[in-house]
């Protein structure tokens, strides 16, 4: 288990297990011969993605960033991703439980996100941390309702309850969530997504989510297939390099397989990099 001090905060990263994803989708128009060197495929031209949730505690809240697959897909999509479903438990070896989270913040609502959010309870889906106050933007969770090109890749089951109930805050922009959490819009990879900056005594992290999946996505224009903007992704990845690594801000990555985090920097030919994790 990942665990690091950030100022005045602990940061915690939380895996829900790994699942299998098509290497074309995860890496787009880049040619596999490129990709393959860096993140190797099955037979199948599967490879292995991260499922990495994080969990930040401050002097009186604790905070949870993104909640996974969860335990709730169809017989079908357990086919095809499985379903490793270990984010409880390794909440659970930190000494939290779902009761002890304060917040929740989902980056968006795609199912690999945000699958935690809720648990079926004598078949109907409840709030997994029922204290726990729920974030995202509004412009996702009405993106999620319509018929569009990433539909397959909602559940209304993770969200509508919550929404429903107003245990789910739907936010509109930029926004400080807790004192030193704040939100911050990044389009690309859906029109709305968010990532969350974490600021305490002086150094700042940055849960970037899809807009850089995995530390293997750093080049500018090694973009996901699942990308519904690739353009605004190129720009969104511009627009925080040019802060977070003069800033030395902690990149946290949602999809990586081994590397939940690291710090970057430009080498000498000015390509982006990991500096130490």
């Amino acid at each position: 288990m990942h665990r690091i001090t950030l100022g005045d905060f602990e940061l915690t990263a939380l895996s829900d297990g790994l699942y299998q994803l098509d290497g074309g989708g995860f890496f787009g128009v880049v040619p596999k011969t490129l990709w393959s060197k860096k993140l190797a495929a099955d037979e199948n031209n599967c490879v292995p993605v991260g499922l990495n949730s994080v969990l930040v505690r401050t002097d009186d809240r604790n905070i949870l960033i993104e909640t996974g697959i969860g335990n709730k897909l169809s017989e079908k999509m357990v086919q095809i991703y499985g379903q490793p479903a270990k984010l409880l438990d390794n909440l659970s070896a930190t000494g939290v439980s779902p009761g002890d989270i304060d917040v929740v913040i989902n980056t968006h609502l795609h199912f690999d996100h945000c699958g935690w959010n809720t648990v079926l309870h004598v078949g109907k889906p409840v709030a997994t941390f029922p204290k726990a106050k729920y974030y995202v933007q509004d412009g996702e969770w009405r993106h999620a309702h319509e018929n569009q090109r990433d539909a397959i890749s909602y559940m209304t089951n993770n969200y509508d309850p919550l929404v429903e109930s107003g245990q789910m805050q739907l936010l509109h922009g930029d926004q400080e969530i807790a004192p030193g959490i704040l939100v911050k819009v990044f389009p690309g990879h859906t029109r709305d997504m968010q990532a969350v900056i974490i600021q305490s005594a002086g150094e700042t992290a940055c849960y970037i989510s899809d807009l850089i999946p995995t530390s293997v996505h750093l080049e500018l224009n090694w973009v996901m297939a699942f990308d519904l903007y690739p353009l605004e992704t190129i720009e969104s990845r511009q627009r925080y390099y040019s802060r977070a690594i003069p800033e030395n801000w902690l990149t946290m990555f949602t999809h990586d397989p081994e590397m939940p985090w690291a710090y970057l920097e430009k080498d000498e030919r000015g390509k982006i990099v990991v500096t130490r994790a």
